[in-house]
């Protein structure tokens, strides 16, 4: 699907916005003839009544022309917004279709500024396009034709001028277009360098680091700006290059005319009628030539977007499916992002069994979270296959994983909005019952009990008004509540004191016998009682079993039971 196909459903305003615009310059064609006719019958003859009928042509003119071309502004406004509207829903579903390996390709940064600044210009390109497109070539061949039917011999300093104009137009464009498509790519980095600041501005503040990333982004900026300072020279050369040439033509329209004046050949009002069209020439090109700067600007926005409309849908390898007699199943393991030659994960296998709490434990960048967008189906296995139940997870849709895993990720995220609508956004039709245990069994009954309006009390973006550990216990809320054979903590109790990190798993132990529960955490003592434990080292699968017997076997589990028990004395 292209950006443009959504013009389609506003066929009637794609043909009045133009329609309209060329019945306005039509009239204003026909100006400089009434001119004309004022000067040599009316002023010569000293007519008044012929005066005052010809002005109030004129004004009659003006007032159809002005009706005119508000039609055509309303027409124009309603196609070019209602098609950016499509267009912007229409990228946001593509976006949020898009898999994590085709969004860690493309960049979150990239796909922001293609669905705000990329679609804004499209939407502006549209509008200045019904509007002037035909209107400004119209005007200028109209004007041109109108002076050969005021003085054939005059005229041809028209077509000269015209031809010189568009010359410049098109030498303009040539050497512009290529600069604003890289505009445009450095305005990705100045926004990727905008947001990493806004989001990550109390590290930047906590390290004093606010200097350098200033001076960093100085330096993007001045990027942006230098490319924009060509496009802008180049494109700056336009305007008085035409007034040049404009002034040219009409030192050698007024000489000529004056000169067939004195021989009789023509009247003074021919002359200023002619004046008057070439001054409708330098006009019209003048607005054609910003007109072209936009379009290209536009189109250059256009190839950006339709590149992420064209992405091709994500579509599952197939996998064998096969008997396990387990609820999940690790089969020899690999995973390498984009493609790398390094590997993430390396030859993991393991198998849970229904009603099981796994504990996963390693260093940072062991590959925890790895192996848990793995289970979620976020990647593909490199190598190996992954089974849920006795399916292969290639096999499962988005429906099947979603109503069989509740995740809570490492990172707490929470929606503008009340706490009611970010506990129940996985499940909207969520029982008054099954919010008041998932609440009370992330005790996060102790946040609203605390909150004056209680579950209605609102949330501001991001959560900047709940501390991480609130955070953390409401997240875990949102998961509980949806009540999934498989519930996933990615390193979710890192916020919490021990205290409440004890109570909280004594309450899920208790909340559903039929449960798997995977739990990733730093902490030995979160996840010591767990049926079994997993340890990762550098991607690889160095210890399996339970607290005790890991104690024993596993050098690296004892390793972090025994930081764990030093931080805590």
């Amino acid at each position: 699907m292209k950006s443009l196909s959504f013009l389609k459903s506003y066929k009637k305003e794609v043909i009045l916005a133009p329609t309209f615009k060329l019945l306005e310059a039509s009239f204003e064609l026909f100006v400089p003839l009434v001119v004309k006719d004022i000067i040599d019958n009316g002023i010569r003859n000293s007519d008044k009544g012929y005066i005052i009928m010809r002005c109030l042509l004129l004004v009659l003119l003006a007032v159809v022309g002005l009706v005119s071309s508000i039609t055509a502004q309303y027409f124009a406004a309603r196609a070019a917004t209602g098609a950016g509207t499509k267009l912007r829903s229409a990228l946001f579903r593509k976006i949020q279709s898009l898999s994590f390996k085709q969004i860690d390709d493309t960049g979150s940064a990239t796909l922001i500024t293609r669905m705000t600044s990329d679609v804004n210009q499209i939407q502006t390109g549209i509008n200045m396009f019904l509007r002037l497109l035909l209107r400004s070539p119209f005007i200028v061949v109209g004007a041109v034709i109108m002076a050969y039917y005021v003085d054939f011999k005059t005229a041809h300093i028209f077509t000269v001028v015209a031809l010189l104009l568009s010359l410049i137009v098109f030498l303009v464009m040539f050497f512009t277009i290529p600069k604003y498509k890289l505009v445009q790519n450095q305005l990705d980095d100045v926004l990727l360098h905008t947001k990493e600041n806004i989001k990550g501005v109390r590290v930047i503040r906590a390290f004093t680091q606010e200097e350098n990333e200033v001076k960093a982004f100085k330096g993007e900026n001045a990027k942006l700006l230098k490319l924009q300072k060509i496009s802008n020279a180049i494109s700056s050369i336009m305007n008085p290059a035409t007034f040049v040439v404009i002034n040219l033509g009409i030192i050698a329209l007024i000489y000529a005319g004056a000169v067939r004046v004195d021989y009789g050949i023509i009247t003074q009002g021919a002359v200023v009628a002619l004046y008057n069209y070439m001054s409708q020439i330098l006009v019209e090109l003048i607005k054609l030539a910003n007109l072209i700067i936009t379009e290209t600007k536009a189109l250059a926005c256009k190839n950006r977007v339709d590149a992420v409309l064209s992405m091709e849908e994500y579509k599952k390898p197939a996998g064998k499916d096969k008997i396990t007699n387990h609820l999940v199943t690790f089969h020899n393991v690999s995973l390498s992002y984009n493609d790398n030659r390094e590997y993430s994960l390396h030859n993991i296998s393991f198998n849970v069994d229904k009603g099981e709490t796994i504990g996963i434990i390693g260093g940072t960048g062991s590959g925890k979270t790895s192996l848990i967008n793995l289970l979620c189906g976020f990647y593909e296995p490199t190598i190996g296959s992954v089974y849920i139940g006795d399916k292969n997870i290639l096999n499962m849709s988005d429906k099947e994983l979603d109503n069989s895993i509740s995740l809570v990720m490492q990172r707490a995220v929470m929606f503008r909005g009340t706490i009611r609508e970010n506990i129940t956004f996985g499940k909207y039709n969520a029982s008054d019952a099954d919010i008041e245990n998932a609440v009370a069994v992330s005790q996060s009954d102790v946040i609203v009990e605390k909150k004056s309006r209680g579950l209605e009390e609102f949330i501001l973006e991001q959560g900047k008004n709940l501390s991480g550990g609130q955070k953390q216990r409401l997240s875990i809320a949102r998961a509980l509540v949806r009540n999934t054979p498989i519930l996933i903590l990615d390193d979710s109790f890192s916020a919490l004191d021990y205290q409440t990190d004890k109570k909280l798993r004594k309450a899920l132990e208790e909340s559903s016998k039929d449960r798997t529960t995977f739990i990733i955490s730093q902490r030995t003592s979160t996840i010591q009682n767990c049926n079994k434990i997993l340890v990762l080292s550098e991607g690889e699968l160095v210890g399996i079993g339970t607290h005790n017997e890991l104690l024993e076997n596993c050098s690296e589990y004892k390793d972090i039971y025994i930081s764990c028990n030093r931080e805590v004395s």
